[in-house]
């Protein structure tokens, strides 16, 4: 929903009326565009240059419409300005069922001398967003697509410091600023050469990326034709798929940044989109995909246990072998190593199952921090929005207190039993008889449960439920193998409910 303002034919009043700024449905959309003369204003223009002191349509040209029209996906807007000198201009803006934009300009030359105009487009932004701080997993601020020069970054910082930012000329290809949900771009015609910049205006405090089309001459008596678009919306991962491909703009797809491990992250995000429309839950389909990666790891984390599981029948040889070299730690180790070898087992199998996981986890944060796709999306209970933090907090007893504890304080429901799950799992094995290593042991889970806090609930509840799979799958292993499962005496010993020798060996 929004106007086209006559002055300048400029888009600068855009309200998403399909997404809201809270999760409430009676919360007011989001406002992408703004007009000029207001606090943080943000707008795109398209205009023209021209050689000799040409009257040409600018920031301040005032364009004349017909009464009470009105743009629709289905009803074009025809816009008209005549210089008085013999140019006339016929802008038509059309608009798609999304957030595309298409601006073409006929520009009728009936003076008596040819003339040469150049096309450009700008997007400004008056003062840095809120949002502007970028991450590791995420890019916002300027960004453009340059034919063979490829994709060029740089974050508000960075321009205010450069003021100008220039690319040399390119054909195919697009500018503009993006956060990290919304984007605003030109998009010049992907057949005619284009020269892109960003710059920082430090009276105005403004920001801006530019583009500008070589010049083309139009004899007296005919006419020419310039052809742009102006993307402002969404950055929804099919839509910009469809501008790549159908509406032919160069590698559109990278508004969107997956990241060094795009190739896990945008395969992940298609498995979780396709079970999310099978189940109707993005939550759900979390769940699911845990289940799928951990069937993808089974064979690997199924060595794993049944070498841990070894490792568990070995340790009265083990502790003797330590007694007999209790005065000589490397010897001990060097038996413990021979001992190993000797019964074909691999004393670091147990970390291969975490560390190879480590990869999916983040291109799994990535997905739920980056994609708007998450963006709100509910799970069951509490949890309304699967890209935000957990809403609730232990420090007030989850919301039966009335008092809103500071941001260090919110530790909620599903990072604790991310814990829990991650306390128990590691349970399942004695803790090492080293001091530090037993520390180390025992804090971990306090520490992720902590640090986990303020990640996406949805990384938390994935977390959390592969945990869960994990306890079962080597609970399931350990007893084929003949080895007793001790949660339970582990558990209660440290907790120091129950005397219970210390167990030797270590998890891996």
């Amino acid at each position: 929903r929004g106007s086209v303002n006559l002055k300048g034919a400029r888009i600068d009043d855009l309200h998403l009326v399909d997404y809201r700024v809270t999760t409430d449905p009676a919360s007011p959309p989001i406002v992408l565009l703004s007009p000029s003369g207001i606090a943080g204003a943000y707008f795109g223009e398209f205009g023209f240059s021209g050689a000799g002191g040409i009257a040409v349509p600018g920031p301040d040209t005032l364009w004349s419409a017909p009464a009470d029209a009105v743009l629709s996906p289905t009803a074009p807007l025809d816009l008209s300005y005549d210089n008085g000198a013999g140019l006339i201009f016929h802008r038509k803006i059309s608009i798609d069922q999304k957030y595309m934009f298409t601006f073409v300009d006929s520009v009728e030359n009936k003076s008596s001398a040819p003339v040469s105009l150049a096309s450009y487009g700008r997007i400004a932004r008056f003062g840095e967003p809120s949002t502007a701080e970028a991450s590791i997993v995420l890019h916002i601020g300027p960004i453009g697509v340059f034919g063979d020069q490829g994709q060029k970054t740089a974050s508000y910082s960075d321009i205010k410091k450069a003021k100008e930012t220039a690319y040399a000329k390119a054909t195919k290809g697009w500018i503009g600023l993006t956060d990290k949900y919304w984007a605003v771009t030109l998009v010049p015609d992907q057949a005619a050469p284009f020269t892109g910049r960003f710059i920082h205006a430090e009276a105005a405090e403004m920001y801006q990326a530019d583009m500008r089309t070589d010049a083309t001459t139009i004899a007296a008596g005919s006419s020419a034709t310039f052809t742009n678009r102006l993307f402002a919306g969404a950055k929804e991962v099919p839509l910009l798929n469809s501008y790549r491909d159908e509406g032919k703009i160069e590698k559109f797809d990278l508004l969107i940044n997956w990241g060094i491990l795009y190739f896990l992250t945008q395969p992940l995000f298609h498995l979780i989109d396709w079970l999310f429309r099978l189940f109707g839950n993005f939550g759900v389909a979390i769940l699911a995909v845990t289940v799928l990666v951990k069937a993808a790891f089974f064979p690997l984390a199924n060595r794993s246990y049944k070498s841990m599981s070894k490792m568990r029948q070995l340790q009265p040889q083990i502790q003797a072998l330590r007694e007999r070299y209790a005065d000589d730690k490397v010897k001990a180790q060097q038996a413990q190593m021979e001992l190993f070898k000797r019964e074909k087992i691999n004393p670091v199998a147990g970390c291969w199952p975490v560390l190879v996981q480590i990869p999916v986890f983040f291109s799994l944060y990535s997905v739920l921090y980056i994609n708007i796709e998450m963006r709100q999306a509910p799970f069951f209970g509490w949890i309304k929005d699967l890209s935000a933090p957990d809403p609730t907090t232990v420090f007030n007893l989850f919301g039966l207190i009335p008092w809103q504890p500071p941001g260090f304080l919110m530790l909620g429901a599903w990072p604790i039993v991310m814990g829990v799950t991650m306390w128990l799992q590691m349970r399942l094995n004695p803790s090492p008889p080293d001091p530090a290593q037993r520390i180390v042991f025992n804090w971990m889970p306090v520490i992720f449960t902590y640090m986990l806090a303020s990640f996406p609930a949805g990384l938390v509840i994935y977390w959390a439920w592969n945990n869960a799979l994990s306890i079962l799958q080597q609970t399931v292993i350990m007893r084929r193998q003949g080895v007793k499962v001790d949660l339970l005496d582990n558990v209660m010993a440290s907790l120091g409910l129950k005397a219970k020798p210390p167990a030797q060996g270590g998890t891996g």
